[in-house]
Formats: structure tokens, C-alpha cells, sequence
């Protein structure tokens, strides 16, 4: 193929990215919008950068030196980059492309004033923008000019900014190339950046722009502040406008030269208000032409407006697409589940598929819909109540989108769904309400959702009712006993049965599967028993704090509570760990080990043989969990069992034989003891004898049902791990049969996209790669408790003023205090804990569990009374306060801190 090495910038678009860089196509596709002046120029190829790099042998030598330097060994990465640099920098310009590059100014002006810019393949990309990273040059004048400072911007690939910022996001420097556009320079009276979506809040419908006087280096630098416009529907919302003292103009003599602003212009603005609202229809077309909201950098010249380039804004959270213009509000599925992780298609179409609410995605989250809750007047205070008791950040949120007049319409109170029974699915109903009891909508949240039909007799005073009253539920240990049995009895049909499924056959089933999952999952039954644990502790937190002053006493009276699986998990670790201590040789083998094929090398050493067995009878039990479990496409601790190793070592370091059955009693005998305390005090009050009866009820209550809360989680991630495994079958035969590259692209299928694939043996490999891409974009953002149509995202603020100045605020989810070494973990395949310790991270679902019976307390980013987290630290004792926005940023591993587990709070210690 001929190699290009000029081509005018009208030539370019969008599928010439190779050729012509991010910049020089954006600037391609600018320039076809009717209406938008984009400055005349033209581009330097990657062709030409080929060329010349390929000639300077010392350039590939030094990226094998890069490619191999450590990403934190910051002086290697400067020291290299700078060589590179000079190396392209010393290149010369070969005859043939000056010649050609001349030619073009020729055509242009030879003596005009031209910018000379970076435009790197790898820029301005949907996936990450590189603002910034690369060099631009003003006011260049004269071809040789113009030559010196094409090379400048080739060298401004290996820039030590550059360099991080591409290692950052996982870009190989061989697979970026440079092209430069060299454009007609622009003089302007002002200039600046407008934003056609806030970059701070993430609202669609909100644009701002930043202006000031002369060339927008002023603004980049950060030599002047900006004028700044809010606009909204093409009105001014709000505006900001600085005095400005300094600006940079282009020099005559080429180059720019920062000057003083004369002193009558000083209080000016660097816009009118009708220049503003005109840039932002500019925006907006720009915006509907490229289909997302766009970062645009313009200059205003004898009052016309320039386009000198326009990026995608890839901070933003994405919306939902709700499939109509109506505004909407929408409950972050993740923080109710405590994994705020991007989820892969496949986990996403199981977990919407098995669910038992409707559900949207975006971002690579699940979200459900709480308009129609927040429209009516009482459901909307049953739901902000529930909400605020389990997560206060998102209240708050949702309370700060209801003060906004007219966002949310209002409707009558009658729910349009009509009554629902408990255990019916939701459907049309209330997604909203599910989620709000803390659980999203397909564990136990089907279960939750009934909260809203408790009686006013069964809901302590305060709570607002929703329904009729449920069923009647006996305080019998039996009842968990026959739920249990029911939830095992359809997984072990389950497992009977999808083993004889194969090919289409096989998602036929499935569709069968969901719906007996669905059917366990809504068990009215369930739902009683996980709402009555979930009402008896509020209960007795609200009337133990009224008549005795206790805070938080549910959390004390629920130690060591029977039948919960997932504190049981914990436990169960600390006996393989007394099966392997007394075996020096297999703990040296453990502690090397690097891969997960090592059970069966353990049987060399004494002591191995029972290792192994012990290992694998705790993953026979519990080898379906994993961090991120509700994404089915997360592997398995059977599939990754050197994930559990370094638990199982800190329980063999940090505690002695019979540790579980210790602390087990240690905590059946706490809360008994704290019964009998409260039980005693209740008795000498006025009325005492009836308080302590219904306390005790209350007692016996919350201790039969608070366990069996952890169940349905560990059924529906047992019934996961099923459905994967004839998955991942499947996936085999197609891989065997060339259909598919590898076993883990069904991971970017949804379930329907699979069954597709499965009946017609072809598989769209482009839309494979896409979703791939995609991952990638939607793991690096952060999902908002809050997501709203408009797209602004709300993580909502605490409201409290009890705690000490310089303390983290959080949710307080169990009671205690304790101070110790806080360990910022955020793999849980990498902890390493002594005694004593406080786990700091971002969120704790189920598979973390393991590691709270050797730490003192626990503090994370995500979560709230009842998620799992603060159910198992509540379990173990552990003083934990969850909700501390930013906390594995703000705690430096290694710190001492204090937690404040009854107030809510973190101290970080000198």
C-alpha cells in the first residue's frame, strides 16, 4: 500500500483514526458539520512519524528498556523518556516529506501563522481521552518553523505524562503512532472550553463553559481563572465571572507572550450571555453529531466562533435508556449487593434473568427504577424511611433529587400497581421498595420488598405501613430448618437435571431453571422469616434505645445467632487451618504456592493427604463463592482455590486449635449475658415486667430468624455456580467446534446472544471485541448510588455534626470501639493480616468472610446496616462502620486508626 505522509483535514473522519491520530479525525468530522468553522489545515500522517521513527534503531531499544521497567519506578520511566524524546527530537524531517509539507504551506500561506499540533493514535478515544498529554505549539511562522516543530510534536509521544498516562490505562507505546495537524491560526478575542454535559455532576441537560481572554494557555496553565456560564435549556442558570489581570496573545514576532488586560476590561466578561447560549447550540450539534457528550475547545474571533477540537468526556457515568423522554431516578442495584464492580454481559443477563424485579443496566451495573415509588406521596415515605435506615447516602441523595421542583411528578397515593400479596414477583410494582430494604432485587430482596406490607402491628412505631398484614410466622427454629431443606431439594434437582442438557436443549432448561429460581427465591415463607429477624432488630434497637438508652443493642444480642451460612463459612476456615498447623512442610508448600493446581502436590509432605482433604471438603461446601459473586462470570474459589490460601495461612499464624468453637460460644454467651442485662434493667422500670416480655420475644426472635437472612444469598450463588459450569461446557464444545476463540467470550453474551449462538454455530466476533473494549471503559468508572435520567450521578452526604473534626464519617453498622493497624486490602487473594488488625476496604460481600475472624474491626466504602458485610461483623463482634466515601484513599495502609462502630465514625491516629 502507498504510503500517505500529507492529507488535508477535510479528507479525514472518523475511520482514518490510523492515519491522521484522534485529533486530526475529530477535526475531519468537525469540519462536515454544517455551521461549524473549524480553522483550514492539514495533517502529517503516522506514515510520516513510521518513516522516521524506523530509521533511529535506537528508539526500538529504548521501549524494550521501557516495556520492562516497573510501573511504580517513576525515575526509570522519566530517565527513558527523556532519551526517547531526544532521539526523535534529533530526527530530521526526510527531504521527500519536507518537500511535501512545504508544498502545502505554499498552497495555505507560506508566511501565515499556523498551530502545530500532537494528534496521537491513542487520543480522544471514547476510552480515555489523553487530554493534554501530547504538545501543541502556537504561532508558528515560516516553513522550517513550521518543519521543527512537526519533530517537537513526534517527541511529545514520549513526554514523561504521556508515557505514565498510557501505561495507566494499559496502552502499549508500540501500538500508538503520532500524527500532526497543522491548522491556520486563529487570533482570538477570547477563548476557552465548553462542556456540552457538567463534568462534575455528570447532568446531560447541563453545559457549562469556561472563558477568558485571548489564547485558552491562559486557562490551561492556570494563569487566570475562567469566566464560567451554567446553561440549561439555552437558559443562563448561573454564571461566574473573574476578574481577569493576565491573558496570552500571540507574538508577533511568532510564539505567544503573556501580557496584562488592559484595566476597563478587567470586570468585563470574555463572553456576552448571548455568545454563551450561542457557543452552546454550537455544542449541542456537535454533541448530536458525534451521539455523546463532548469536551470542545473554541476561540472567538470578530465574533464568529472556531472549533479547535472537540473529545469525548469519558468520565461520565452512562444512563439507562428508559426508552422515553419521562425523567426517571434510578437505585444503584451494586451498593445495596455490596459489589459496586462492572459486571461482565453474561453476569448481567443472569442476574436480570433470575431477579425478581425489573431491572436496567448501564455502565455495567444493574440499577433499578424508583420513579413511580418517589411520585406518591406515601409510598415515597415508606421507601425514603427504609432506605435511610439501611444506607443514609442514598437517602440523602434521593432526598436532594426530590427538592428539585417538578423532576419527579407527583401522582396520587393509591399504588398504580395495585396491592401486591407478599411473595408475589414485582413486576409494575415496586423495584424501587425492594431495593430499599436493603437488599436488591434477587437475593433476599423479594423478601425485603414485604417490609412495605408489614402491619403496623408487626413494624415497630415510627415505620410507616404500605400493605395488608402478612401471614402470621412462628419464632420455631424449625421453620429455618424446613426452608433449608426446601432451598437444598431444589438445587440438588437442579444439578439432577442439567446434567443431561446440552445444545439448544440446554437453554431450554435454563429458562425453566430461572423460573423454580425465581420461585425459591419469592417463597413467601423466606420472606417472613428474613423480614421478621429484620424487624425484630429494629425493633429492639428502637426500643432498647427508648427505654434504656442502648445503642445499637440488636447488635450484641445477635452473636454467634444459629443457622447463618456465611458466618459459618468464616469458621469453617479456622478448622482447615487447625488440620494443616501441625504440619510444618505443608505450610512452607503453602506459603509458595503460585498457581491453583497445588492439592495435589500437598499429598508429598506428612500431613498433606489430610490438608488436601480438609481443603476440599470446605470447597465441596462453600466452593461456589467468590469476591463479585453475584457475577456468575467471576471465577469460583473451586475454579481459583490458591484465592483462599493466604486466609487459611493467617489462621494457622494468628490463632490456636479449636479457635472456631471458641469464638462461636465466646458469642453465644455475650448475648446472653447482654439479654439477661437488659432483661434484669427492663424489669426494675415502670411497667417492667411487660417491656421485658416483649423484649424477650423480640430476643428469641431476631436469634431464630437473623441467621437465615445469609441463606438465600449462599442458594442463589450455589444455583450460579450450577448454571456456569453447563455454561462453560458448552462454551468447550463451541471453542472444539471453532465457533467460539476461547471459553471465556461467552463472558461478553448475554444468555439470549449465547442461545443464539448455540442454535446457529456462528458468533459475531466484532461484537465480542466491542463488548471487551467496553468492559474496559465501564470498570473504570465509579457507579453513583443515584442515577438520574438527566445522568446526574449523587453519592449523597452525611447530615451529622456529633463527630470529632477530621473524622471520616460512615454508617455505624456494630457496636464497638477499637483502635489498631488499619491493612488497605482490595484483593482479598493478597491479604495478609496479624491479629489485631483492621480491614479497610472498598466493599465485603460473603467471600470476604473468611477474613473477619482474624481481624478487630472493619471499614469499607459500600454498605449499610443490613448488607452482608455489616450482617457478619455485627456476627463476629467486629466494630465496623461502613459508607466512609473514599476511605481506602484517605487511610494510608498501615495507619493507626480508631473505629467508632455504635456512632458512625473512623479517627485516623497520629
Amino acid at each position: 500500500m502507498t504510503e500517505q505522509y500529507v492529507l488535508d483535514l477535510q479528507e479525514a473522519d472518523a475511520t482514518r483514526v490510523a492515519l491522521v491520530g484522534g485529533k486530526g479525525a475529530h477535526l475531519g468530522e468537525l469540519s462536515r458539520i454544517e455551521g461549524i468553522r473549524v480553522p483550514a489545515g492539514f495533517c502529517v500522517t503516522t506514515d510520516a512519524f513510521r518513516r522516521v521513527v524506523a530509521g533511529v534503531p535506537s528508539v526500538d531499544a529504548l521501549l524494550d528498556r521501557l516495556s520492562q521497567v516497573e510501573p511504580d519506578d517513576r525515575e526509570a520511566v522519566g530517565t527513558l523518556s527523556a532519551e526517547l524524546r531526544r532521539a526523535v527530537e534529533g530526527i530530521a524531517v526526510p527531504d521527500d516529506i519536507a518537500a511535501e509539507i512545504t508544498g502545502v504551506l505554499a498552497r495555505f500561506g507560506e508566511r501565515a501563522a499556523y498551530a502545530v499540533r500532537s494528534s496521537a493514535t491513542a487520543e480522544d478515544l471514547p476510552t480515555a481521552s489523553f487530554a493534554g498529554q501530547q504538545d501543541t505549539y502556537l504561532n508558528v511562522v515560516g516553513p522550517a518553523e513550521v518543519l521543527r516543530h512537526i519533530g517537537r510534536c513526534w517527541a511529545s509521544l514520549f513526554t514523561e505524562r504521556a508515557v505514565t498516562y498510557r501505561r495507566r490505562n494499559g496502552v502499549d507505546h508500540r501500538a500508538v503512532h503520532m500524527a500532526v495537524v497543522v491548522q491556520r491560526m486563529v487570533f482570538p478575542q477570547a477563548s476557552g472550553v465548553l462542556f456540552t454535559a457538567d463534568p462534575v455532576t455528570g447532568n446531560r441537560k447541563v453545559a457549562t463553559v469556561d472563558a477568558g481572554f485571548g489564547l485558552g494557555e491562559a486557562l490551561v496553565s492556570g494563569l487566570v481563572n475562567p469566566d464560567v456560564f451554567t446553561v440549561r435549556d439555552d437558559t443562563i442558570v448561573a454564571r461566574t465571572i473573574a476578574a481577569g489581570h493576565r491573558a496570552i496573545d500571540a507574538s508577533p514576532a511568532g510564539g505567544t507572550r503573556d501580557v496584562a488586560i488592559d484595566a476597563h476590561r478587567r470586570e468585563q466578561p470574555a463572553l456576552t450571555d448571548t455568545q454563551a447560549l450561542r457557543l452552546v447550540r454550537i455544542g449541542r450539534r456537535i454533541e448530536a453529531h458525534f451521539g455523546r457528550p463532548q469536551d470542545i475547545e473554541w476561540c472567538l474571533a470578530d465574533d464568529a466562533f472556531h472549533v479547535v477540537q472537540s473529545r469525548p468526556i469519558t468520565t461520565l457515568f452512562p444512563v439507562p435508556d428508559s426508552g422515553d423522554e419521562e425523567n426517571r431516578v434510578y437505585l444503584s442495584v451494586g451498593h445495596q449487593q455490596m459489589m459496586t464492580d462492572a459486571m461482565k454481559p453474561l453476569g448481567l443477563s443472569v442476574w436480570k434473568a433470575t431477579a425478581m424485579a425489573p431491572m436496567c443496566e448501564a455502565g455495567g451495573r444493574l440499577f433499578v427504577d424508583a420513579t413511580a415509588r418517589l411520585a406518591s406521596p406515601a409510598s415515597r415515605a415508606a421507601l425514603l424511611d427504609l432506605i435511610g435506615r439501611g444506607d443514609p447516602l442514598t437517602r440523602d441523595a434521593l432526598e436532594t433529587v426530590l427538592e428539585r421542583d417538578g423532576f419527579v411528578r407527583p401522582l396520587p397515593d393509591a399504588d398504580p400497581g395495585g396491592p401486591v400479596a407478599v411473595g408475589q414477583s414485582v413486576g409494575n410494582r415496586s423495584a424501587a421498595e425492594q431495593s430499599a430494604a436493603e437488599q436488591s432485587a434477587a437475593e433476599q430482596s423479594a423478601a425485603e420488598q414485604s417490609a412495605a406490607e408489614q402491619s403496623a402491628a408487626e413494624r415497630p412505631a415510627g415505620r410507616p405501613s404500605a400493605g395488608g398484614p402478612p401471614a402470621p410466622i412462628e419464632t420455631d427454629p424449625a421453620v429455618v430448618t424446613e426452608l433449608i431443606r426446601r432451598s437444598e431439594a431444589s438445587l440438588a434437582a437442579l444439578k439432577a437435571a442439567i446434567g443431561t442438557k446440552t445444545g439448544p436443549a440446554l437453554f431450554d432448561f435454563l429458562k425453566e431453571a430461572f423460573a423454580e429460581h425465581k420461585r425459591v427465591l419469592g417463597d413467601p415463607l423466606s420472606m417472613q422469616a428474613i423480614m421478621a429477624g429484620m424487624e425484630a432488630a429494629w425493633w429492639l434497637n428502637d426500643k432498647l434505645g427508648e427505654w434504656l438508652g442502648e445503642k445499637n443493642a440488636a447488635d450484641t444480642l445477635t452473636l454467634s445467632a444459629p443457622d447463618n451460612i456465611t458466618s459459618e463459612m468464616g469458621l469453617a476456615l479456622l478448622d482447615v487451618a487447625d488440620v494443616i498447623r501441625p504440619h510444618p512442610e505443608v505450610i512452607a508448600f503453602l506459603r509458595d504456592v503460585e498457581g491453583d493446581a497445588f492439592l495435589d502436590g500437598l499429598t508429598a509432605f506428612a500431613g498433606g493427604t489430610e490438608a488436601r482433604d480438609a481443603i476440599v471438603a470446605y470447597l465441596d461446601r462453600y466452593g461456589m463463592r467468590c469476591v463479585g459473586e453475584i457475577d456468575i462470570t467471576r471465577p469460583r474459589w473451586s475454579e481459583r482455590p490458591a484465592t483462599l490460601v493466604p486466609a487459611i495461612l493467617d489462621n494457622v499464624r494468628n490463632f490456636g486449635a479449636g479457635a472456631a468453637a471458641r469464638r462461636f460460644e465466646e458469642g453465644r454467651q455475650k448475648a446472653w449475658q447482654k439479654e439477661q442485662d437488659v432483661l434484669t434493667r427492663l424489669r426494675a422500670l415502670p411497667d417492667g415486667d411487660r417491656k421485658a416480655d416483649e423484649t424477650k420475644r423480640m430476643i428469641d426472635r431476631v436469634r431464630t430468624f437473623a441467621g437465615y437472612r445469609e441463606y438465600p444469598k449462599y442458594g442463589v450463588i450455589s444455583r450460579y455456580f450450577v448454571y456456569k459450569q453447563a455454561l462453560l461446557k458448552e462454551a468447550g464444545r463451541l471453542v472444539r467446534a471453532g465457533v467460539l476463540a476461547e471459553q471465556e467470550d461467552i463472558h461478553y453474551l448475554t444468555v439470549g446472544e449465547l442461545d443464539a449462538v448455540v442454535r446457529s454455530n456462528h458468533v459475531d466476533g466484532g461484537l465480542i471485541e466491542e463488548r471487551k473494549e467496553a468492559f474496559v471503559v465501564h470498570a473504570s468508572l465509579t457507579p453513583p448510588r443515584v442515577l438520574t435520567s438527566d445522568g446526574e450521578a449523587l453519592t449523597g452526604a452525611y447530615r451529622r455534626e456529633d463527630a470529632p473534626a477530621g473524622a471520616l464519617l460512615g454508617i455505624p453498622v456494630s457496636a464497638g470501639t477499637v483502635e489498631g493497624r488499619a491493612r488497605v486490602i482490595l484483593d482479598m487473594a493478597r491479604a495478609d493480616l496479624e491479629a489485631g488488625d483492621i480491614l479497610v476496604t472498598t466493599f465485603t460481600d460473603p467471600s470476604w468472610s473468611p477474613l473477619f475472624v482474624g481481624i478487630a474491626g472493619l471499614v469499607t466504602e459500600v454498605g449499610g446496616v443490613m448488607t452482608h458485610g455489616a450482617v457478619i461483623a455485627r456476627e463476629y463482634g467486629l466494630p465496623a462502620v461502613v459508607g466512609v466515601e473514599r476511605a481506602t484513599r484517605l487511610i494510608r495502609d498501615g495507619q493507626r486508626i480508631r473505629v467508632h462502630g455504635a456512632d458512625g465514625y473512623v479517627e485516623i491516629l497520629p
